[in-house]
């Protein structure tokens, strides 16, 4: 009877559980009454305890709202801030009203379909607008700042805007290309030093120049933002 007494051994453990939860349940009405939990709860906490869940936080659930931190949204932002609030609302799963308040609570606001800073302190001009001349930016590196180089920039009357010691975060490549990149190298692992450069190669072909416009047209706002502040660093 091998089949039978298995499938007999089974019904009587579920017979067993079903009782000591239906026990559990009444002694909970007697306690507490109407607050006590019910009967389906019950069960479903017997259940996760025997499969030795003791989570007490409550899971996620499919109807639940999707929550998201502000990092993950200004993230998205700083990758493309023309998306729009549809397009950021199917990538963090929510609604397009959840989203609003959330960048309204962040302070950004659209500016010629960007999403940009509502209060950019206005101390200097916009320096994205100036077209009439060259307008360099270049971190604090010593070959950067020795006088030679200084005086030879100087005599091609190129603008030098200032940078704030230890700030990778206002160079594109950090805060645009290289951010976007680390989330196609997410669990990627490489054997060989060639097989990791064919994947950056094929990684950098596969973006149009959109993209790459992209985060050099961000670059004064972000340059500003984090002059503005002395140097804070933006993720």
């Amino acid at each position: 009877c091998r089949g039978g007494c298995k499938s007999w051994r089974e019904k009587k453990t579920r017979d067993r559980e079903r009782k000591s939860a239906a026990e559990a349940h009444r002694i909970l009405v007697q306690t507490y009454g109407d607050n006590a939990l019910s009967d389906t709860t019950c069960r479903d906490w017997f259940r996760r305890f025997k499969n030795n869940d003791f989570e007490l936080e409550d899971k996620e659930r499919s109807g639940a709202p999707k929550k998201f931190q502000d990092k993950e949204l200004e993230q998205l932002l700083d990758e493309d801030p023309s998306q729009t609030l549809s397009e950021l609302g199917k990538i963090l799963q929510v609604d397009e009203s959840t989203v609003s308040k959330r960048l309204k609570g962040l302070g950004m606001i659209q500016k010629q379909g960007h999403w940009v800073p509502r209060a950019l302190k206005e101390k200097r001009p916009l320096y994205a607008q100036r077209h009439d001349k060259v307008i360099l930016l270049h971190d604090n590196a010593r070959p950067h700042v020795a006088k030679p180089v200084k005086t030879y920039l100087e005599t091609l009357k190129w603008e030098v805007l200032p940078h704030p010691p230890y700030s990778p975060d206002i160079a594109p490549s950090d805060f645009h290309l290289f951010r976007s990149m680390a989330h196609g190298l997410a669990d990627r692992r490489f054997h060989s030093y060639e097989e990791a450069q064919k994947w950056i190669d094929s990684w950098i072909a596969s973006k149009d120049m959109s993209f790459f416009r992209r985060g050099v047209h961000v670059l004064p706002e972000r340059w500003e933002k984090v002059v503005s502040s002395n140097g804070q660093y933006f993720k």
